[in-house]
């Protein structure tokens, strides 16, 4: 239950940043008592899918109505019934055939929460970024599921990036280069928000 003021808070942005807890840590509690970055999506996506299957019955009804007035809206009703099927299916709107542009005016123009840009900021351990993030295995879990939804993906450290805001220029450079890191997280994330 996000609640919706929290959905139209959602509605307002171009893109959702999803930060997705990708590190073990027993000194840092998971609200769900464990890490499980699948369960964490699924549940956050539902809620978003849940809005817009809603969202995209209220278009589908107002389009049968008018459809008995103008046969020209068979595409539309069409297409919403696929659409509505794919959100039951726990997929998001983003990951649905499009098959012309009618089809994706009719995304655009129904607000829907899941057909936003998503990008996964996998939050992993220091650890992680000296290893090769490669090795851990929840943010490959991340990267399979932001592969199928057509979302992005951005490896992150919160600590480092704490670490990282208190230094200078130099330091900081110093800092990321031991890391053999170019940029700082959040420099990436700008960037890939872009």
């Amino acid at each position: 239950g996000l609640g919706n003021k929290f959905l139209s808070h959602i509605r307002e942005c171009d893109a959702i940043v999803h930060v997705v807890r990708c590190f073990e840590n027993e000194k840092i509690i998971n609200v769900n008592g464990s890490v499980d970055p699948k369960r964490d999506i699924e549940t956050i996506n539902l809620e978003l899918i849940f809005s817009d299957i809603e969202m995209a019955q209220r278009r589908l009804d107002k389009a049968t109505k008018a459809l008995k007035g103008d046969k020209k809206l068979q595409p539309e009703v069409d297409f919403l019934k696929r659409l509505i099927s794919h959100l039951e299916n726990g997929l998001p709107a983003r990951s649905v055939e499009i098959n012309d542009e009618s089809e994706q005016e009719i995304i655009n123009t129904t607000a829907l929460l899941s057909a936003k840009p998503v990008i996964y900021a996998c939050n992993m351990s220091e650890d992680d970024f000296i290893n090769g993030i490669e090795g851990n295995n929840n943010y490959n879990i991340v990267k399979t599921i932001a592969e199928t939804e057509k979302a992005e993906i951005l490896p992150i450290c919160a600590a480092l990036e704490a670490e990282i805001s208190g230094l200078d220029d130099d330091e900081k450079q110093m800092f990321l280069e031991e890391l053999n890191l170019e940029r700082s997280g959040l420099d990436r994330m700008i960037q890939k928000c872009y």
